[in-house]
């Protein structure tokens, strides 16, 4: 999923740069095999790295979960206290939808769950087709 779901030829700085960070030497050994099986597949050479989790950064707030924050209408609906975004759950799950993230079939499976109106829903759903992913 990790590889599928972005570019990992892109070469970025380092606050962007794409990243799996492990915890053990399974997770590392996990990571690399999964990085050479997509490196097979890939157009260019994949400069993800590999590091040891360590000391964890949250992003500024105007990065956390970026593309909801372009819906200032969904947010407010919500009612999600800007400090609590972070932690949301319904935010998150709303976020990769709208970036096109998922599929309007499991979308459709859950709205209801997320506590959301038909008319949000609907609006999530033209959004996730107009930015589809994969």
């Amino acid at each position: 999923m990790f590889w599928n779901n972005h570019n990992p030829t892109i070469k970025c700085s380092r606050q962007y740069m794409s990243a799996i960070f492990y915890h053990d030497e399974e997770q590392k050994s996990k990571a690399e095999a999964t990085m050479i099986e997509a490196q097979k597949q890939a157009r260019g050479q994949i400069t993800t790295k590999i590091l040891p989790a360590e000391t964890f950064w949250e992003a500024e707030d105007y990065h956390q979960k970026y593309l909801l924050q372009q819906h200032p209408w969904v947010l407010t609906a919500l009612d999600v206290d800007p400090d609590d975004l972070i932690k949301s759950h319904v935010a998150a799950r709303l976020n990769g939808y709208i970036g096109g993230y998922g599929k309007p079939s499991l979308f459709d499976v859950e709205w209801e769950k997320l506590g959301i109106n038909e008319k949000m829903a609907e609006y999530v759903r033209k959004q996730m087709l107009r930015n589809h992913r994969g």
